[in-house]
């Protein structure tokens, strides 16, 4: 068996334990909770409580996405992988991506940055915000949009990301 079929066995699978019964609302509700709004909301959140740590938290944040967004960039497309439910004629996908490519998962990558700066600054927060990035991951394979080789691709490339910028701003 090929790669490419194994993983297409794997996606299959994964995404039907996944779903729930009904329109995926809670997948929908989890993956939107990774779109980028949130990120600034905690951030200012860490202000509004006048956290020490609200700037450069928010510094450390700003580096880590203006690395990233290239990086994705161009790894979305120059491998330009094709989604599952454009490879797979018998898969419906629960929503429709916002670009045709999924390698690495977007907003996985993002959680994970997110998750690895809060939890490196913010230690107390590391459990929940680890947990949050990884159901944004699974979301992503259940709403059909990603497969697992995407996500866990997102997730490391965030947390490499994340610990560049925290090591380049000095906070390790």
């Amino acid at each position: 068996m090929q790669v490419q079929q194994f993983e297409d066995r794997c996606f299959c699978w994964l995404s039907q334990q996944l779903r729930r019964p009904g329109d995926g609302a809670l997948a929908r509700w989890i993956s939107r909770s990774g779109d980028g709004y949130g990120y600034l909301i905690f951030s200012l959140a860490l202000f509004a409580v006048g956290s020490p740590l609200a700037l450069p938290v928010l510094q450390i944040l700003l580096l880590a996405f203006a690395l990233e967004l290239p990086i994705y960039w161009l790894l979305k497309n120059t491998l330009r992988r094709s989604r599952p439910y454009s490879r797979l004629p018998h898969f419906a996908s629960l929503i429709q991506a916002s670009d045709k490519f999924s390698f690495p998962s977007g907003h996985t990558t993002a959680a994970f940055l997110f998750a690895t700066v809060t939890a490196a600054m913010l230690p107390a927060l590391a459990i929940p915000v680890f947990i949050w990035a990884a159901l944004v991951g699974l979301s992503r394979i259940a709403l059909g949009v990603h497969y697992p080789t995407d996500i866990l691709a997102g997730a490391a490339l965030g947390s490499a990301l994340a610990w560049l910028a925290l090591s380049l701003s000095g906070a390790i």
